[in-house]
């Protein structure tokens, strides 16, 4: 059987040439920081995995060099196929470049096509995107002279004009969790936004493929209730967790916490933001007791789903 646990660089070694990766988060939330930083290292020390196609819904990254901006290398995408480029000029460099083939589809349209790859179908059907730069008639989402391909078709269905996007089967997808358990079950109590992760997972595991997520922790065997094939605890949350951009550890995004009129989210200066030289914040190495200790004496409720799983002895916390 699989070992589910394992560590970021056996997990992203089940990426080869030529896969269709799938990448889950929305600007700085939920980003499976880790696995790009691992890939984007992998593909620079080895120049493999060579001619990926990427498929995303949502921006992803801090418009600088974050997110979806490690894998902004020549050669190791062929492919790029988005609902938003704006947080990736790195991606966007190669794209105007004519170093990538790029299409720029609806975000929504993206994530229904996760749920249609996963039942099966061969694509979405929609009337999202008539008369703009999506539509075939015009441009058919090709963002420059080497995207040739169509990947969407005008159809008539009861007399009116409908778009079929065609469908993109999964190879691997890169999502992000909070919990794990060692048979690959995950939970995202911790997450400020859950996305499209269960439809991209399912859309993998039809398509035959894999999907990683990025764990905070791993619980005990049994414990959370959605598998996936492979887990990759991340070893430094204030480095790979951003809550969003410039925030890491505030369980108030998540809703771990109760919003207040006065006080949302943390205490000031519990968990200040990363340091714009350093990179690194005051409480690098400090364990969620710190954080849990420093809210409970300034907030009137209790701290809730952070302590709900009995976590495995060892694991990364």
């Amino acid at each position: 059987m699989l070992k589910k646990v394992i560590p970021v660089e056996d997990a992203i070694s089940v990426l080869h040439d030529g896969d269709v990766l799938a990448t889950t988060g929305y600007g700085g939330h939920g980003v499976p920081e880790q696995l790009l930083v691992t890939l984007e290292k992998r593909f620079v020390e080895t120049g493999t995995p060579r001619g990926l196609t990427l498929v995303h819904s949502t921006g992803q990254g801090d418009g600088q060099d974050k997110g979806l901006n490690h894998l902004g290398h020549e050669g190791l995408l062929r492919r790029v196929i988005g609902g938003h480029f704006g947080l990736a000029p790195k991606i966007v460099q190669l794209v105007l470049t004519d170093k990538v083939e790029a299409y720029n589809l609806p975000e929504g349209v993206i994530t229904h096509m996760y749920r249609d790859v996963a039942a099966g179908k061969p694509g979405t059907v929609s009337k999202v995107g008539l008369g703009t730069f999506v539509d075939p008639r015009i441009e058919g989402g090709k963002m420059n002279r080497v995207t040739r391909e169509d990947l969407v078709e005008l159809m008539t269905i009861g007399g009116e004009e409908y778009l079929f996007y065609k469908g993109t089967p999964i190879n691997v997808a890169f999502i992000r969790g909070t919990t794990a358990d060692p048979d690959g079950n995950i939970t995202m109590e911790r997450e400020a936004l859950i996305l499209e992760n269960l439809a991209m997972a399912l859309a993998a595991k039809n398509s035959h493929g894999y999907v990683i997520c990025q764990v905070e922790r791993v619980a005990a065997e049994g414990t959370p209730s959605t598998r996936v094939r492979c887990v990759s605890p991340a070893c430094s949350w204030t480095r790979w967790w951003w809550r969003s951009r410039g925030i890491t550890c505030r369980p108030g995004v998540s809703s771990t916490i109760p919003p207040s009129p006065v006080r949302s989210g943390f205490p000031r200066g519990c968990c200040p933001p990363l340091s714009s030289t350093t990179g690194r914040s005051s409480r690098v190495g400090q364990p969620w007791s710190s954080c849990r200790a420093a809210w409970s004496t300034s907030a009137s409720a209790s701290p809730t789903s952070w302590d709900t799983w009995p976590t495995k002895s060892g694991s990364t916390t």
